[in-house]
């Protein structure tokens, strides 16, 4: 089993999360993330897998701090030439705050590629997108409340702690964008190895709430995104392990893990 690298830079979720909610506004109890665990500098090699094991994407996830101010950006290169470009600024002083987000899909893989820029003070939303075959834009102002967490998701998970149930805000990439809930729950603890050294990571849950109508009809409509799942190594450095979502709109759930780089077995092999 690869050993994983640390991580301390939030994934997307896409990772984490984009594109994934549909139609419909809530108000939201704004609740920003105060900072246990300062952002740095670093580089992650990660894998994007279906569910079955096969890998489908190379990533790479880097990160830059500068006093309080963090760029943080995610690529995933798909073998079909298509791409996920996502960047995140955001302020860590004393809380977490989104300053800035820009997510760019594009290629076969997505059924509707979307670039949607957020700029978190004044609250403008830009998104292109296609539609049949048109290219399209949208522009508008959405209240943000202080505890968006576009680009932030696995850095707040680090910090609100194992036993924390909370809630976050979430701007949706949708021609629409709107401003959603995710319900975070931790369901305890897991078991996974590195080498021959086992180890426990906390599993996340997190469900969208729509809210509204929208919220109501959507589970019955079969329309009710999936939930995703994040697990996070605890302890004075807590870091990603994997994690269990969609990337898009209407999308299949994929893993992304933590890859080691791979080495040619000998030093000829390495100048051949």
């Amino acid at each position: 089993m690869r050993a994983p690298i640390s991580i301390g830079r939030p994934l997307t979720f896409a990772l984490l999360f984009a594109g994934t909610v549909l139609a419909g506004s809530v108000m939201l109890v704004a609740a920003p993330v105060a900072v246990r665990y300062t952002e740095g500098v670093t580089h992650g090699f990660l894998v994007l897998r279906t569910l079955d094991g096969m890998p489908i994407a190379d990533g790479d996830l880097t990160q830059v701090a500068r006093g309080t101010r963090v760029t943080s950006r995610l690529v995933f290169h798909f073998k079909d030439g298509s791409s996920h470009d996502e960047t995140a600024v955001f302020s860590q002083r004393n809380i977490f705050r989104l300053i800035s987000y820009h997510l760019v899909q594009k290629g076969p893989t997505f059924s509707r590629p979307i670039d949607m820029s957020i700029n978190a003070g004044s609250g403008d939303v830009a998104v292109r997108y296609a539609d049949d075959g048109k290219q399209k834009e949208e522009s508008t102002r959405v209240e943000i409340p202080p505890d968006v967490a576009n680009g932030l998701i696995l850095t707040l998970l680090k910090n609100v702690g194992p036993s924390s149930s909370t809630s976050l805000s979430y701007v949706a990439a949708t021609p629409k964008p709107r401003v959603v809930k995710l319900n975070v729950t931790a369901s305890g603890e897991e078991r996974f190895a590195t080498g021959g050294e086992g180890r426990k990571a906390t599993h996340y849950i997190l469900k969208v709430d729509i809210g509204g109508l929208s919220g109501l009809v959507a589970p019955l409509l079969g329309k009710q995104p999936p939930d995703s799942h994040v697990w996070v190594l605890g302890g004075d450095a807590p870091t990603f392990v994997k994690s269990e979502q969609t990337l898009y709109l209407g999308g299949p759930v994929w893993r992304i893990e933590l890859v080691s780089p791979a080495w040619p077995r000998s030093a000829d092999a390495a100048t051949r």
